[in-house]
């Protein structure tokens, strides 16, 4: 093997790793997401919590692969091994780190919809979601379909930035998630005679222990999606590290030390931060995050003491589909170089992309909910719902008191 050989295989290699360890990275997130809703939910609710990430994942991996993968990047495995293998399987190993991501969107709408939604129609929503609606946006964003970065470039002189995917994944996984939760309704016994009846978390220490698998992972989240190793930056790093911060201190201020506040706040100022961690500089980060912290308090507490519908078990909503909206937004705010940013992103530009992810998300929600609703139903029956997603779905319970 010559040189130029060798180099080129080797660099294949590195990236092939590198991307991988942050796909097992991100994969593990999914634990996090698991562990953040069991320690959320009611103990009756504990197994159901489990079982839907582990399943979501399985059903999103299946969708991704034949269809949403296609629809995205225009790729497809339907060639022998010798092909997928090329070089040293790069493109087999996207696939799995963007699975991640893709399969990222059902575990957001799992912690909004918890404790009263049937299982199988949930199973199928989800696998629509993956397969089209989730890849559509994605496509349009990552790989520059349909034409929409093109005419934002034109007309504004940029594209629509968004690195690590605060709005292409968190903020779409939490405007799909606001569609179901209103197609669902509140659980039974949430508001009565116009007050909230509070459901306590059943495990604060799962519940931070889903909080801390989720932060460590998303440096593999944010840092890995240069998806090559000489692309790799410690500005993202760094800007993830001070938003993760910002949004802890800033939600245990507001949040006046409520530990389901200050394990989300992390949460919120990463979702933020996704955007523009590449651009921004440091202590644009922490602002970022710091005001997704406050973003996630307040919105979390207005939606579950004014709107009865929108009973968000997590605050899904606030958190990924609010906090992703804002750092789309923030990314073209201290993005700027006159703040201390690379540059190079539209305020505009931003907004748009923002916004549009929103509708997108929220409409092709309320069509694939609303579908599954008309021919399944999305809803345990009253007595289900009493006795427990666990035992009416899965007849066991988390724990025995033998």
């Amino acid at each position: 093997m010559d040189i130029p050989s060798a180099i080129h295989t080797l660099t294949d290699s590195a990236n092939t790793l590198f991307l991988l360890i942050g796909a097992v990275m991100v994969l593990a997130m999914h634990a996090g997401f698991a562990f953040l809703e069991v320690g959320t939910v009611r103990h009756k609710n504990q197994v159901n919590a489990l079982v839907k990430i582990m399943t979501d994942f399985g059903i999103s991996a299946i969708a991704y692969f034949f269809i949403g993968y296609y629809i995205a990047y225009g790729n497809h495995f339907f060639s022998n091994a010798t092909i997928l293998t090329q070089d040293q399987g790069y493109e087999l190993v996207k696939f799995f780190f963007l699975l991640t991501f893709a399969a990222a969107i059902p575990a957001i709408v799992s912690g909004g919809i918890a404790e009263r939604a049937r299982f199988y129609p949930m199973l199928i929503a989800s696998g629509l979601v993956v397969a089209f609606l989730y890849p559509f946006f994605e496509g349009i964003v990552w790989n520059g379909n349909h034409g929409f970065q093109a005419w934002l470039e034109s007309r504004f002189g940029a594209s629509f930035h968004d690195f690590a995917g605060s709005v292409v994944v968190h903020g779409v996984g939490g405007w799909i998630a606001l569609a179901a939760v209103l197609l669902l309704g509140a659980r039974n016994g949430r508001y009565r005679q116009g007050k909230v009846v509070a459901f306590a978390p059943s495990n604060i220490p799962f519940l931070a222990l889903g909080a801390w698998i989720l932060t460590v992972g998303w440096f593999g989240f944010n840092v890995m999606s240069a998806q090559t190793l000489d692309g790799i930056s410690g500005l993202v790093a760094v800007n993830s590290l001070m938003a993760m911060v910002g949004g802890t201190v800033v939600a245990m201020v507001v949040g006046r030390k409520d530990p389901g506040f200050i394990h989300n706040g992390p949460l919120a100022g990463l979702v933020a931060v996704c955007a523009g961690s590449d651009l921004m500089h440091p202590i644009g980060a922490l602002i970022t995050g710091g005001i997704a912290g406050a973003i996630f308090v307040f919105l979390f507490e207005w939606a579950q003491n004014r709107i009865e519908r929108l009973d968000d078990v997590l605050g899904v909503w606030p958190l990924h589909g609010v906090c992703g909206l804002w750092g789309g937004i923030a990314a073209g705010i201290f993005g700027q170089t006159s703040l201390g940013g690379l540059g190079g992103v539209s305020l505009m530009s931003q907004l748009i992309g923002s916004l549009a992810g929103m509708v997108i998300a929220f409409v092709g929600g309320l069509v694939i909910y609303g579908l599954v609703r008309q021919l399944a139903g999305l809803r345990l029956g009253e007595e289900e719902e009493f006795n427990g997603a666990d035992v009416s779905i899965h007849r066991i319970g988390a724990t025995s008191w033998e």
